[in-house]
């Protein structure tokens, strides 16, 4: 598609076709601040997309922008590879005395790199060097990132397509009701583990999201959490929880795992636990499994001491009680009861509507439709995207700090979106 836009050329011109996102909004933005974004023409848009999940605290928050000032201004380290610094001593310290410690996980903390797709790398490079087997189970529909080894875990045709090579050592089970309750939950995972005919070599380890967000908005129940948790024990597999976009509070308490009451082996975070949108991801492990070699994993980037002092004020700033987690269920089931209404506004078109906390999907029944009202939604100034196989999902992810006013504007503006559509 063609963006018409007058400041748009150079990116027309110079940036490469992969570019998504600025397709969808063809416009020039230049500042923002909480829930806001502004173009260059002054022009504001409700952001209900929050970089993809990265901005949990809203744009530009003034606790974490002052905390961040103030260290680049005394001349703070920025880039410090792997090394003991001030910056990462307080992260590590808060994450552990208002995250760990109240949660009684036990987890070491590794600085795998920037990004979420680093922390799914190095999650499963342990898992294969501790239990010494190659073969990872994950689910349909699944996203873990771009680089190889997310991509041999992740469900999309489309993004596994891109790796130009096979993908191996990989295994697709059916997530939560993906055969719409008809067979019992496992079933067909256990049947192949049972079976030593079945040609499943056995798994390393299992890798799931709670709540699949590129995969189209799929929540796990907790039960059938807890049984994963159970067979992954039973068969020596460890537990891998991806919490890169659903963790950091999304779904309400902290780390998504909570509500089902188990303890992952494993845990990958990044996108939001900077706090501020800045480069930062951390894989967690229990103790026993900490068996690298000095050096073993390491990268340029896994020291951005910037976002550890972001990630410090926001885990002091929000995290220090329960009020956020309370916030945000309450927020949520704003946001259900307007997805309800406008389900029921519009019963031939959308499918259903489902989520938990602040991160909510409504399914249509032409896959077409969403990105028209995603479309539609930009012209009126709210900003959301679409996710799903076939991207039949509209996709809410607004920041933990929005207000119930700026909320209800938000799922108006939606509301009405949906119906110039329908």
């Amino acid at each position: 598609m063609s963006l018409t836009h007058p400041g748009l050329s150079v990116f027309e011109t110079l940036e490469s076709e992969v570019r998504s996102y600025c397709r969808g909004w063809p416009t020039v933005f230049d500042r923002a601040q909480g829930i806001l974004m502004y173009d260059e023409e002054g022009r504001a848009y409700l952001d209900f997309f929050a970089g993809a999940g990265s901005l949990n605290y809203g744009h530009n928050n003034p606790v974490l922008k002052r905390a961040l000032i103030d260290y680049m201004e005394r001349d703070g380290v920025t880039h410090g590879l792997d090394m003991s610094t001030t910056a990462k001593r307080a992260f590590l310290e808060t994450f552990h005395d208002v995250i760990l410690r109240p949660r009684d996980l036990p987890y070491k903390v590794m600085f795998p790199g920037p990004t979420g797709t680093n922390a799914v790398e190095s999650a499963l490079k342990l898992a294969r060097k501790v239990k010494g087997r190659e073969s990872v189970v994950s689910f349909t529909n699944a996203f873990h990132g771009m680089s190889l080894g997310s991509l041999a875990v992740t469900g999309n045709a489309f993004k596994r397509a891109g790796a130009g090579i096979p993908l191996v050592h990989g295994t697709l089970m059916p997530f939560d009701n993906y055969l719409d309750g008809k067979a019992p939950d496992f079933m067909w995972f256990e049947r192949l583990l049972e079976d030593s005919g079945s040609g499943l070599n056995h798994p390393a380890a299992v890798i799931v999201e709670t709540v699949q967000g590129e995969g189209g908005i799929n929540v796990a129940r907790a039960e059938w959490l807890r049984k994963l948790a159970d067979i992954c024990k039973h068969w020596d597999m460890l537990l891998i929880v991806d919490d890169i976009q659903m963790g950091c509070g999304r779904t309400g308490a902290f780390f998504s795992f909570e509500e089902a009451g188990i303890v992952p082996d494993i845990v990958t975070v990044a996108k939001s636990i900077s706090g501020y949108g800045l480069p930062m991801s951390l894989c967690l492990f229990k103790p026993e499994l900490d068996i690298w070699e000095p050096g073993e994993h390491n990268g340029t980037f896994r020291g951005n001491n910037p976002a550890f002092v972001t990630a410090a004020a926001a885990l002091q700033a929000y995290w220090a009680d329960d009020e956020m987690e309370k916030q945000t269920l309450a927020l949520g089931r704003q946001v259900e009861q307007a997805l309800a209404a406008i389900r029921a506004e519009h019963p031939m078109a959308i499918r259903e509507y489902r989520g938990r906390g602040l991160v909510w999907g409504l399914e249509f029944t032409a896959p077409a439709l969403p990105t028209k009202v995603a479309r539609r939604a930009f012209e009126l100034g709210l900003l959301v995207e679409t996710s799903g196989p076939k991207n039949e999902v509209v996709k809410l992810l607004p920041a933990l700090t929005i207000t119930s006013d700026e909320l209800d504007t938000g799922l108006g503006t939606l509301a009405r979106a949906v119906r110039d559509c329908t």
